[in-house]
């Protein structure tokens, strides 16, 4: 079905927004394109540095280096900023459940502590900057708080997807020479508790460079656990500092890997630089979404996917706004349960997929 109507906004809406009308919008773009350089060091100026770039972009093609001898840390750019800005007692998180009595939610500062907890916790396994964490865990905050752990240390993670089967896990595990693995022992998909850490243990039969695997506790599904190798979430955690400093990382340092899904040939694994990549999530959350820091954000999107990466975590965090996180199927446990979270949360923006759309269309 294709259509040519026009929903243009109304007067109300345009006058709030960040880009309100159409002359606004040409104006930005011919600025961007009359000067790239002076358009995107303003850009670079909207999150912290620990040490000022030299130069916005070196282009020696086919490679692009972006804010030139530029350290930053993405964790600190997503909480610190907003906690030393007076913001730290804002809602950073709301988590929601597929079981319908589960709701957790975060402050800006509880966050930045446990994802501190979770840092300190990766440190002690000797997990360093540079190292490859694969993270295979359901919706759930610690999935949030694993990547900002990584991203606060230098380490280098790599979501993949709760889907994927125990082959998908080892050919990335093994691709990525990752170090470590966190997961859970379950997860929650239409009353079906997933057997993840089942999956890893059988991954990791072939995953000879993982040396560490975190567990969370989260179906309570009896697991094996390897003496040696793996550990509990809560475990890890444990008495830990909520304190552990922020690596001042090289604008170019790799933030995280992320593959490809496959379906056209072996997935690939695409490398996704820190400070560009922090500027361009942080940009797009606010100009194209309209995001402010009072806005409760819920994009429906897996964190096994670069929109999850991007826009549940990295880009409204940098933005200061509160993030809103579903663990299930938008059809568990009946097909009005968006419409009851959004009824019971009131998210202020909603960003999902035309597929889920038009299941809302055929659920009625």
């Amino acid at each position: 079905m294709q259509e040519s109507r026009v929903f243009p906004p109304s007067a109300e809406f345009s006058a709030l927004s960040r880009i309100g009308t159409l002359e606004e919008y040409r104006r930005i773009y011919d600025e961007a394109a009359r000067d790239p350089d002076g358009f995107w060091h303003a850009r670079g100026q909207t999150i912290p540095w620990m040490k000022p770039y030299t130069k916005v972009l070196d282009w020696q093609p086919p490679a692009a280096k972006w804010y030139v001898d530029g350290q930053m840390n993405a964790s600190a750019a997503c909480l610190d900023a907003h906690v030393a800005a007076g913001k730290g007692d804002k809602t950073a998180l709301v988590w929601v459940g597929e079981p319908t009595e589960d709701r957790r939610e975060f402050t800006y500062r509880e966050l930045l502590a446990e994802v501190c907890r979770c840092a300190a916790g990766l440190k002690k396994l000797g997990i360093k900057a540079g190292d490859v964490v694969s993270i295979y865990m359901p919706m759930t905050p610690e999935l949030v708080i694993a990547m900002l752990a990584c991203a606060r240390i230098g380490a280098v993670h790599s979501v993949i997807f709760g889907g994927f089967s125990s082959e998908a896990i080892a050919d990335r595990n093994e691709d990525a020479k990752a170090v470590a693995v966190i997961t859970a022992d379950g997860g929650w998909r239409r009353g079906t508790q997933l057997p993840l850490k089942k999956n890893v243990d059988e991954a990791l039969k072939k995953s000879p460079s993982v040396k560490h695997v975190i567990v969370l506790k989260r179906t309570g599904q009896p697991v094996d656990m390897v003496a040696g190798r793996d550990v509990w979430w809560h475990d890890l955690v444990a008495g830990m500092p909520t304190d552990t400093p922020p690596a001042a990382m090289d604008s170019e340092a790799p933030l995280f890997i992320l593959y490809t899904s496959g379906s056209t040939g072996k997935p690939k694994g695409i490398k996704h630089t820190t400070a560009g990549y922090m500027v361009w999530v942080k940009t797009t959350s606010e100009w194209v979404f309209d995001l402010r820091d009072d806005d409760l954000f819920w994009c429906t999107a897996d964190c096994g996917w670069i929109t999850g990466h991007s826009y549940v975590t990295y880009g409204p965090l940098a933005a200061g706004a509160s993030i809103l996180i579903y663990e299930g199927a938008p059809n568990a446990p009946h097909e009005g349960r968006f419409w009851e979270i959004i009824e019971q949360e009131k998210p202020t923006i909603f960003y999902t997929a035309p597929t889920a759309i038009r299941s809302f269309m055929k659920w009625g």
